[in-house]
């Protein structure tokens, strides 16, 4: 595919006002900046420090934000002159080791494969080693359901495999798929806490889902699992997906309605006696970080919400008719008073594939669709959205979402491609990178779901450069390739 045209703001000379696109990667790295796990894993810890005594300390680091997580933990123990005991790190990438102790294993995602598996054995090897009176630091984050999903019991990785493939297509939110996944795989619905002799548990979580529901997140290890076999099945038959999994998964649900004693374990189970977790990151302290900076930029912010849902493109339809309704008369249909607004929403919302076969995530559907409601729009005064994962990574491709405003549409169509039949055909990342829409940022080592910002015209406080977090690359595709270096 043709490479977009760099066009002459891309690069700014210093003291430039911003261009509203670029104002957007701020907000965006600001509010990655503020669930980075590292810091906030030594505050929690920090919290804890005179509980440690002389256990022997194991950490089981699991998800997108495993590595800087186990990295201060280590720290943590170091300036308290202690090391951990041993431990295992699975992240989605093998990465230096913090610590000699602590093994480091890359587990598959958005789908589990062979070296999931490998990374669920890996997390029973330290299981195993395990004694009542040690204490482990179980670090949890998004991707840790994929990353070491291995299946429960007699069921074969392929069918495991499968199930996942059929869910991630379905149209599932998140929790509604870990509830189905966790009565499948070997580490999930609590079963890791039943592993670990009782011994005393801190399980730190960097929350991806809506609400932070501790049993969603990560299928929680952890936490207890509220849910039925029965439930299960009837999700399932809902989702019109009992008949298309294999049939073990099924025989192996049904198992287990007729024995609840092979039941996952529920609340007031005795193995959680000795089980704490705390969220230490979560979206709304991403989005309340972009607020803050949006304000310091000029703007007005408002939080419209933390629980975004639903399909991406009805999603970014919805928010951009909202943002063209703040933006179109220049003035807040709340207060009716000019004003330089700034909308935020965080959450997960879903893509129904069904037969489709295209590339994107949802963040690139929902900024495709929004793409269109601009372009329609007779008057959006400099409307600019931005749509992406705080993770760095939307869907199984490069980027980690898209930036869009009135002009996309047309310089979809001008590259040659039809954008209305790359949105029924789920294809939103050929069609945004076309018009240079893509926003690429490389994974970012932490996940509290999405973000979507909406803002009206270019900033009035600020000039070039932007500000990202120390240490960081923010790589662009078309006209946000290369503005930092």
């Amino acid at each position: 595919m043709k490479t977009p045209s760099q066009p002459q703001w891309a690069v700014m000379p210093a003291g430039r006002p911003i261009d509203a696109r670029m104002a957007l990667v701020q907000l965006y790295w600001a509010a990655v900046r503020a669930v980075a796990p590292g810091p906030a894993l030594t505050v929690a810890l920090e919290r804890i420090s005179k509980e440690i005594g002389h256990r022997r300390v194991w950490i089981i680091a699991i998800g997108k934000a495993a590595n800087p997580m186990a990295i201060a933990a280590v720290d943590f123990l170091a300036r308290h002159k202690l090391e951990p005991t041993g431990g295992v790190i699975v992240a989605p990438r093998v990465l230096p080791t913090p610590h000699p102790r602590l093994d480091f294993v890359a587990g598959d995602h958005p789908l589990p494969g062979a070296r999931s598996v490998a990374a669920a054995d890996a997390v029973g090897k330290i299981a195993r080693q395990v004694k009542p009176e040690d204490e482990v630091w179980v670090l949890l984050s998004g991707g840790a359901t994929s990353l070491m999903a291995a299946p429960d019991g007699t069921l074969k990785p392929e069918e495991m495999m499968q199930l996942f493939e059929l869910l991630l297509g379905s149209g599932l939110d998140i929790a509604t798929m870990n509830l189905i996944r966790k009565r499948f795989t070997r580490w999930s619905a609590g079963r890791l806490s039943s592993a670990l002799n009782n011994a005393r548990t801190r399980n730190f979580i960097v929350s991806d889902v809506i609400g932070d529901d501790l049993a969603a997140i990560g299928s929680g290890p952890c936490s207890p699992d509220p849910s039925t076999a029965t439930e299960i099945r009837m999700l399932l038959q809902s989702a019109k997906l009992w008949d298309r999994i294999p049939g073990s998964l099924r025989k192996h649900v049904a198992s287990v309605e007729h024995d609840p004693s092979r039941e996952t374990p529920k609340p007031g189970d005795n193995i959680f006696a000795n089980v704490e977790r705390k969220i230490i990151a979560s979206n709304r302290v991403a989005l309340e970080a972009a607020a803050a900076r949006a304000k310091e930029l000029g703007y007005e912010p408002r939080i419209l919400g933390t629980a975004l849902a639903g399909e991406a493109a009805h999603v970014g339809k919805k928010l951009a008719t909202t943002l063209i309704s703040y933006c179109g008369s220049g003035s807040s249909p709340l207060t009716n008073r000019p004003v330089q607004s700034c909308l935020l929403w965080g959450g997960e919302t879903t893509v129904t594939m069904g037969e489709a076969t295209g590339a994107g995530g949802r963040c690139q559907e929902l900024a495709l669709a929004a793409a269109r409601e601009l372009a329609m729009a007779k008057s959006a005064r400099g409307a600019t959205l931005l749509a992406c994962g705080t993770d760095g990574r939307d869907g199984p491709t490069d980027a980690a979402g898209g930036i869009v405003d009135k002009e996309t549409w047309g310089a979809i169509e001008k590259s040659g491609r039809n954008p209305e039949a790359d949105l029924a055909a789920h294809d939103s990342h050929p069609s945004l990178d076309a018009a240079g829409a893509l926003l690429r940022t490389d994974l970012t080592a932490t996940n509290v779901m999405d973000i979507v910002i909406g803002i009206c015209a270019p900033p009035v406080n600020s000039a070039w450069p932007p500000r990202t977090p120390a240490g960081s690359l923010a790589r662009f595709s078309g006209p946000f390739r290369k503005i930092i270096e």
